[in-house]
């Protein structure tokens, strides 16, 4: 990603951060409210991190997936109710349950992925259909399952009281932790820290390993690629399961590291998001990442005034009304999305079904 998005990036951050700083310093520091807008960035900006590396996996590889939003809401659904199974029923120590809720999330987001991969790579749907196929499947599913298992006839928990095992732990880190008012930066929750590190992994696999040069390869020249031996369909589906790995570790970020609950349709767009931040980073991990931090500023903006709301001067008086801030994210998805923020250039078979 060239230094021009960095630098509208690094921009559109700073007036968020400025607005807070403008309007809460009467009753903090500036430093200190500095510190707060990017602990809940950094936060606020998991699941979308994940999405959108999800999205790179799979439209470097050629496959167009919508369908994140779906993956990451049916992962939301299935670790948080594996999670509660397992501390219910089997009384197990609740960060075992949440660990467990957390694989579960994963793997379902790789089945819903997998459902993708067959419908876009062997029946050659539509890939935009296909996505929101997965999408509707999801939230159907959960909203299905949600009710008919919590407030149906249908319960699995053996007449017990379904009891919520809670939220991952933060983890410090060592010495970072413990410096005077930047030390909460480096107190997160384990998905948040994995997503960091997924950005630097994801980078250094598709630009510096033969997969990542094989998976590059069938996304822009898929003929080619078959012509030197690579399998495109392989390449295809794996990279499509991968991609649902990451979106279910981003789904389990809402019900086991946010909050302990489900509601339908708590993902609430950020698959969709995620997709924005994706092709404003340019299909790359860290310009990804740093579109995430966008996003995750214009929520953290929305979540810090709260704060601030009794003091908020006269002359900023819509930013007492959480409603017109909570749109921030989605009106700079629609700008990304209609190409008003630079050109962007996508894998060259992206979208398009091989035919050996």
């Amino acid at each position: 990603m060239d230094w021009r998005r960095f630098a509208i990036i690094a921009l559109v951050i700073a007036i968020m951060f400025g607005t807070v700083v403008l309007v809460g310093s009467t009753q903090n520091s500036p430093l200190l409210i500095i510190t707060s807008m990017l602990t809940t960035t950094i936060a606020v900006a998991t699941p979308l991190t994940l999405g959108a590396l999800s999205g790179i996996f799979c439209e470097k590889a050629g496959v167009v997936n919508i369908g994140i939003e779906g993956m990451m809401l049916g992962a939301a659904f299935f670790g948080w109710l594996a999670s509660i199974y397992m501390n219910t029923v089997y009384h197990q120590d609740p960060l075992v349950s949440m660990t467990f809720g957390v694989l579960i999330a994963i793997l379902s987001g790789g089945m819903f992925a997998l459902l993708h991969a067959v419908l876009s790579i062997t029946f050659k749907v539509d890939q935009i259909i296909g996505g929101t196929v997965i999408n509707i499947l999801a939230t159907g599913i959960t909203g299905f399952l949600n009710r008919q298992m919590f407030f149906g006839a249908g319960s699995v928990f053996k007449g017990q009281i379904p009891h919520s095992p809670g939220v991952l732990p933060s983890i410090s880190i060592p010495f970072l932790a413990d410096i005077p008012t930047f030390g909460s930066i480096f107190v997160q929750q384990p998905i948040t820290w994995a997503a960091l590190i997924l950005v630097v992994v994801s980078y250094w696999v598709l630009s510096h390993t033969r997969w990542g040069l094989r998976t590059r390869a069938v996304g822009e020249h898929p003929r080619a690629a078959d012509t030197v031996g690579i399998n495109v369909v392989f390449m295809r589906y794996a990279n499509v399961i991968i991609g649902g790995f990451l979106a279910g570790l981003g789904g389990a970020y809402f019900t086991l590291e946010s909050i302990s609950s489900f509601e339908p349709l708590m993902t609430n767009g950020r698959g969709f998001i995620a997709l924005a931040a994706m092709i404003f980073g340019n299909w790359t991990p860290f310009g990804a990442w740093a579109a995430a931090l966008v996003f995750g500023a214009a929520q953290a903006l929305q979540i810090n005034l709260q704060q601030y709301k009794d003091v908020i001067p006269p002359n900023l008086a819509v930013l007492q009304n959480s409603y017109i801030v909570g749109l921030a994210p989605y009106i700079l998805t629609m700008l990304i999305l209609t190409g008003v923020i630079g050109k962007t250039i996508p894998p060259a078979a992206d979208g398009k079904p091989y035919d050996k």
